[in-house]
C-alpha cells in the first residue's frame, strides 16, 4: 500500500469512529500519491464542520471506489499495528504515544497475546519515566528500554512482513 495512513483510516472504518481531518489528509495523501476518484476528490474538499452521516456515506463510496476492504476487523488492527509501527520504529520519541495506543488495542483485543509485548513495553516504559525499576519487562532499565522497544518494534514489522509475502505467494 502507498500512502501507510490508509491504515488508519481503515481502522477508524471498520470500528465506527468518527470522520475527522485524518480523512481529509488522507484524501489528500491519495490523490497525491496518484489515486483518483470523484468521491476521493469531494472527500478531500471537505470542511468543518463535519455532517457525519453524509461522510460515512461518502467514505463509503471512497473506500468502494478503491476497493479498500475494512469488514475484516482483525486484519484492519494487524494492518494498524503495522501502520503504527512503521510510523515510529526509528523515532524513539514517539515510543511511549505509540506503546500507549498498542496498550490501548491490547486491552480492546480481550488481551490479545500477539499485542501483549506492548502492553507490557508500555508499562515498563511508563514505570522508567518516574522510577529506576520497572517489573514488566526482564531486564529493561532506564539506559536500554528504548533498545528493546526498537529491537521489538522491527521483529514485529519483519514477521508482518513474511505473513503478508506467505500469502501473496
Amino acid at each position: 500500500m502507498k500512502v501507510l495512513s490508509t491504515y488508519k483510516v481503515l481502522k477508524a472504518k471498520a470500528f465506527n469512529e468518527n470522520i475527522d481531518e485524518t480523512w481529509i489528509d488522507w484524501a489528500l495523501e491519495m490523490i497525491e500519491a496518484g489515486y483518483e476518484s470523484e468521491n476521493l476528490y469531494m472527500l478531500a474538499g471537505e470542511t468543518k464542520p463535519y455532517n457525519q452521516f453524509a461522510l460515512q456515506e461518502l467514505t463509503n463510496k471512497v473506500l468502494k471506489d478503491l476497493n479498500l476492504e475494512y469488514s475484516d476487523k482483525d486484519a484492519v488492527i494487524r494492518d494498524y499495528v503495522y501502520y503504527l509501527i512503521s510510523s515510529s520504529v526509528d523515532r524513539p520519541e514517539t515510543y511511549y504515544k505509540t506503546l500507549r495506543e498498542l496498550k490501548n488495542i491490547c486491552i480492546e483485543l480481550d488481551m490479545d497475546s500477539q499485542y501483549m509485548d506492548f502492553y507490557l513495553l508500555y508499562f515498563a516504559k511508563d514505570d522508567l519515566l518516574v522510577d529506576e525499576v520497572q517489573w514488566y519487562w526482564d531486564g529493561a532499565t532506564r539506559e536500554n528500554i528504548d533498545q528493546i522497544i526498537s529491537e521489538r518494534f522491527k521483529n514485529w514489522l519483519n514477521e508482518f512482513e513474511q505473513k503478508q509475502q506467505a500469502t501473496t505467494a
